[in-house]
Order: structure tokens, then sequence, then C-alpha cells
């Protein structure tokens, strides 16, 4: 797991901690550039669009680097869609699937963002606002992919898309509001098995042959980054070759060409991305017990360990020596909460398993790597009234460039109040 710590070496971390201070995400621009010539380069049939999932990491920068270089987006959200917005993005490519249906989808479908209804009754709303429009439907295939039921976004556990049985009532719903449905999308979850992508194009294949006027099928992102040694990356060829002879095959059964659309985001910038934080305590429960580094991070910057039980690479850069002794260590976040332990055990959040790190000393800088993707977007901001974090871009150039603000007091409390209603 090495290879996500390439870019930040010890010299470069001291350089980052000392005008910045820690915490302090970082992220590198060479790493997303080479993200999208890879995805751009996704094996298809015939006509080929990739959206940036934005949930996965917002920041300003990172949008205007995707669309610059071809990307179209998808908001989980309205207001996501009006972030991108913000940040130069033309709304015609934007997508909002989302799983409430947008307060302000007048304004934005009005302006060109388009919508993907995931339930019947999004549908319906949509229809009676927008009637004789065209839209894209979200289907649910009948299974999902993932590491475990929170990222799983298919099959019978998920509540995401209309579950591929109510197909007729789709139609029904199209039929009367005269919605002419131009594009199928599917999500099933962040996995990378080849044999899954196969079944899912060929169930959602099934649910195109239902609507005449599609042109477009989305099979979603969710393509796998391994961050831990027991994990293995999305092979995007392999995923992209077995998907292609699909769309081949529908074509000549069917007689249309279908246009690919997909949507990564973890598989953009995951690797792009890491959490410099510093060691500020150390402590032991003694004999039998556990020795524990403390850092001047937690779960409020870092919320998926908490909430997936998902691993992240560690590395350590020891401040001003060398040192070749290794200790066990349970690597624990600066919340008051007892769940704010970045070393669980594997497939049990709840457990603790300590790892092996160069012996650490108060002060040593302490990095996640594989940490571009829902970390900072994800945060549990300003739990225990910690602030945001300040964020660094590593430009192809070599140049650090602040991306993000520290948040101070100031504007965490302004928005807070006295007012009569």
């Amino acid at each position: 797991m090495e290879k996500y710590f390439e870019f930040l070496s010890a010299s470069l971390a001291e350089e980052i901690a000392s005008k910045i201070e820690t915490p302090v995400y970082v992220y590198d621009e060479q790493t997303l550039r080479h993200s999208i010539e890879r995805i751009l380069s996704f094996p298809h049939a015939y006509g080929f669009l990739a959206r940036y999932a934005m949930k996965a990491n917002s920041n300003q920068f990172i949008l205007k680097l995707f669309d610059s270089m071809g990307l179209h987006f998808d908001a989980s959200s309205g207001y996501e869609a009006q972030r991108a917005i913000s940040a130069g993005i033309s709304p015609d490519k934007i997508q909002i699937t989302a799983q409430e249906y947008p307060h302000n989808i007048k304004e934005l479908f009005k302006s060109g963002v388009l919508f993907n209804a995931t339930s019947c009754h999004q549908l319906e709303q949509f229809g009676r606002d927008f009637p004789g429009s065209e839209i894209s439907v979200r289907i649910n295939p009948g299974i999902g992919s993932g590491h475990n039921n929170r990222t799983n976004v298919g099959g019978l556990s998920s509540s995401f898309g209309i579950w591929y049985e109510w197909i007729k009532d789709v139609q029904k719903i199209a039929e009367t509001h005269k919605l002419r449905i131009t594009k199928i999308h599917t999500h099933i979850g962040s996995g990378g098995d080849v044999g899954v992508w196969e079944r899912v194009a060929g169930l959602s294949l099934e649910a195109v042959k239902h609507f005449p006027l599609v042109h477009t099928l989305n099979l979603g992102g969710g393509f796998k980054v391994a961050r831990t040694p027991g994990e293995q990356t999305t092979d995007i060829q392999r995923v992209g070759e077995s998907v292609k002879k699909a769309f081949l095959s529908f074509a000549e059964k069917d007689g249309r060409k279908l246009n690919l659309e997909i949507e990564p985001g973890t598989y953009l910038v995951a690797e792009s991305g890491i959490l410099l934080a510093s060691v500020m305590d150390k402590v032991s429960t003694g004999k039998g017990g556990y020795t524990f580094l403390k850092l001047d991070t937690g779960m409020n910057d870092l919320t998926r360990t908490t909430l997936y039980g998902s691993l992240h690479p560690i590395k350590l850069y020891p401040k001003n020596r060398k040192t070749s002794h290794e200790e066990s260590v349970v690597i624990v976040g600066h919340c008051c909460e007892s769940g704010d332990i970045f070393t669980p055990l594997p497939g049990d959040p709840e457990g603790i398993e300590p790892i092996k790190l160069p012996e650490a000393q108060i002060g040593d800088l302490l990095a996640f790597g594989a940490a571009g993707a829902y970390c900072s977007s994800m945060s549990l901001a300003n739990y225990n009234s910690f602030p945001r974090i300040p964020e660094v871009l590593i430009r192809s150039n070599g140049k650090l460039t602040l991306v993000r603000k520290r948040e101070t007091i100031d504007s965490m409390i302004s928005l807070e109040c006295d007012e009569n209603l």
C-alpha cells in the first residue's frame, strides 16, 4: 500500500504541516489526471460518457479539473447540482440522482440539468411538474455488490432505484404524463467483480427492452479501489470489455446501438488523497492491554472507518530521526467517542486490532492513504465543535496550493441565532 504515499515524501509532509498545520487533507493533481485518463479509456461499443459522482469529493478545484478534461457530473441532491453550477459547470452536464425529490428542481431543470427518477413517486412528481419531458429512470436490477450492506445499493436490501418488477408501473406513469423515458440507469454498489458487472449489464439491457425510446444505459459506478492488501482494485478494462460485448449483442438483437454512461466516484479520486495528522499523545493500558496513538484528527474528519469499518493504508513519518523498531499500536482519534478508532477489527467495526508501525513519538506525522473519496465530503462536520480542516493540492509542477481554508470558530457558529418566528 506504499504506492498511496508516493506523492507525499517525508520532507513535503513536514513542509505542509509547518505551513498549514495538521490535520489537513492533501491531494495530488497528477494522480487525479491519471485516474481520469484511465476512465476515459473505458471500452465501449458505441457512444460513451463518464460522469463523476461528485459526492465522493466536491471540492471546486476537482470539479473544475474534471470538467476541463471532459467529464460530466452526477449530483446526489439539488444542492450538489447548485454547487456544481457555482463551480462553472454547465447545467446540461449535470444529472441529479437523488433519494429526495429536489426542492429546487423547477429552477434546475429549466436551466438544463437532467433528472433521473429513483422511485415511482419521484416519477409521478416529475410528470406533474414537467409533463411531456424527457427523463431518465433508475432501476434496481435485483442484485448488488459491496463489502457490506451499507456499500451495497442494489438488491432486496436497497431502497435505491425502482424495483425491476415495477416496470409496468413506470410505463403507466410515463404514459399518463406523456414522459419520454430515454435513459435507463442502474447502480449496484462498490464492488469489482467482473461477473457481477456482466449480470447487471444483462439485467439492465432486459429493462431497456421495455422502453423503445431509450438511447442510453447508465451502469453507475462503484469501481472498487483496493485500500488494504486483501482487496483488489477493479480491472476497468476487463469490466469494460464485458459490458461492450453485452452492448454489441443487444444491438444485433434489438437494433439499437445504445450509448453507455458510467459514474465513477471513488475510482477517480480515492488514490489522490491523504489525510495528514499528528501524533498528539501516546498512552498504554499496561500488560495485556494496548498501546494507543492519539491523533489530532478523528471520526469528524474521516468517518468511513466508524461508518463502514473501512480501513485505510497508514504511514508514519518519524520526526527528525530514523527508527527500525516496530510496535503494535491502536490508532484513535480526538473525538470524545469510544468508536473513534482507525484500526478496527476487519469485519467487526466494534472490535479493535493493533497494527505494526515504526515506533512512534508524540509530534510524529501520520498519514491515511487513499483518502480522496468519501472522506472530506463525508465528514461529521463540527462534531465536538472541531472545525472543518483545510485542503492542500500538490500541483503537477510540484507547487502547493490551498484549495480549502481551515474553518474558524466564528464561521462555525455564524448561523446560530435567536429570532422570533
